[in-house]
């Protein structure tokens, strides 16, 4: 179920978002700051700097502004390779300003962590270790090579030697932690919001399935009636020609289209209906369409609803929500895809909840990402031989997601287990050694209520034709 694009497509893609405005306002802030923090060192604090070369260095970062801002349209969308050029330029305006202004006797030298960190969060890791090394190389260049800091009066502000190596030690480091940091969560957040829109994606494709599968019924249902003339006139007509005539041949071939459309609407309206009744259906009629697409695999597909011992004899009626059929699908297709030989789905129920178990006789699930599973792992597509065992799925990832997060947003509750444990050996068929995938729901979360079934049904809704 993940998106046509893979994870490395989506990355790049995304790092093309970043806008030409974004970065030209974030210069223009640290063009003001640079400014004011030169004109406070040297009116607040007496320093002596050469006002000329700073304002030089600050200039290089004006006119870059203003070529951006003439030459380029407002609305541009900056290339990775564009951004990357442009944080390397401000990190080197930055280190020139140093370079004049003390080195890593500076205090503001620690803004060179900023452009590292929007290159984390707007850049992939390789662009992101280019801006990186630059920055560190830098900073190394400015603490050896650098204009003293001294006072009006000629006093040479310096710091100890140690604790220059030690603030050259803490930028790296904060090169090193931040960029990385930044980066990882940048990843892990952009992953989950490609997921909950492929999440998305799946859920409003099933409600325009069950959407169309109401129209398709409703029109089985009224173009039945004029079949049924046209079949009836025809028969009639033709029990009047005789069967030698052409005007037998002509009633049997208005006959015989119309016994064809009949056929054809028929087999369309078992896809589903828009009648209020089937808005409220047992527990089992949802389990057995989710797992119909499955049952046909090569897979024995075993239900075992509740033996009868609970209070409820029959099943609960729960509410037929697209999310709960193509949730439970995507965990019974997981199921019959590692099993080996059969697959069992258990319903269980009381007053108070329904649990369904959904249990295969495979490998199970890997004890490395068991604590995991729900996490959307977005990776690249295998080809077939890297895949043998499930050559028409991408990944456990990204689909168990989507399952686990539709059933999430219904009120279930899922588990994930193996039914061995990883010494036993390699699992047997027919045994329930594989993966176990429960999920649980309190009745009141997913059913209408008691009196539900008592209640006046109405009219049927009109469908959208």
């Amino acid at each position: 179920m993940a998106s046509s694009p893979t994870g490395l497509l989506n990355e790049e893609r995304r790092s093309n978002w970043v806008r030409l405005r974004t970065l030209i306002v974030l210069r223009w802030i640290a063009i003001f700051g640079q400014l004011l923090a030169i004109l406070i060192a040297q009116r607040l604090f007496s320093l002596n700097l050469d006002l000329g070369l700073c304002l030089m260095a600050i200039g290089a970062s004006v006119i870059a502004n203003l070529i951006a801002i003439f030459v380029y349209p407002e609305n541009k969308r900056l290339t990775e390779s564009e951004v990357m050029m442009m944080l390397v330029f401000d990190i080197a305006q930055l280190a020139a300003l140093l370079f004049l202004t003390g080195g890593l006797h500076n205090p503001f030298a620690l803004l060179v962590l900023a452009p590292v960190t929007i290159s984390a969060t707007a850049l992939r890791t390789g662009p992101t270790v280019i801006v990186g090394g630059v920055t560190i190389i830098l900073v190394t260049l400015v603490m050896m090579f650098h204009l003293p800091l001294t006072t009006v009066t000629g006093i040479t502000m310096r710091m100890p030697t140690e604790f220059v190596y030690g603030f050259w030690v803490a930028i790296v480091i904060g090169v090193v932690f931040l960029g990385a940091y930044a980066r990882r969560v940048t990843s892990e957040i952009n992953t989950m919001s490609e997921a909950l829109l492929a999440t998305q994606m799946a859920l409003a494709r099933e409600q325009k399935i069950t959407d169309l599968a109401g129209v398709v019924a409703a029109a089985a249902h009224e173009l039945g009636t004029p079949l049924a003339t046209i079949k009836l006139t025809s028969s009639e007509l033709m029990e009047d020609f005789d069967p030698s005539s052409d005007q037998f041949d002509d009633a049997k071939l208005i006959r015989d289209p119309a016994d064809r459309c009949r056929d054809i609407l028929r087999s369309m309206g078992r896809a589903g209906n828009d009648d209020r009744q089937l808005h409220n259906v047992p527990i089992t009629a949802i389990i057995h369409e989710a797992a119909e697409p499955h049952i046909a695999r090569g897979k024995n597909v075993v239900f075992e609803p509740d033996d009868g011992a609970s209070i409820l004899r029959h099943p609960p009626s729960v509410d037929r929500r697209p999310e709960i059929i193509h949730g439970l699908r995507n965990l019974i297709q997981n199921a019959v895809d590692f099993a080996q030989s059969t697959v069992w789905i258990e319903t269980n129920w009381n007053e108070k909840s329904v649990a369904i178990k959904i249990i295969d006789d495979g490998k199970g699930f890997p004890l490395q990402v068991i604590g995991r599973i729900g996490d959307p792992f977005v990776r690249t597509r295998r080809v077939e031989s890297d895949n043998p065992e499930r050559p028409e799925y991408e990944g456990m990832g990204l689909g168990l997601f989507i399952a686990k997060t539709l059933l999430e947003r219904s009120g279930a509750e899922l588990t994930f287990a193996n039914g061995r444990d990883s010494y036993s050996g390699a699992p047997k068929p027919g045994m329930r050694e594989g993966a176990i995938v429960e999920v649980r729901w309190n009745l009141s979360d997913i059913s209408a209520g008691p009196n539900a079934e008592r209640t006046a049904l109405g009219h049927n809704a009109p469908l959208p034709i």
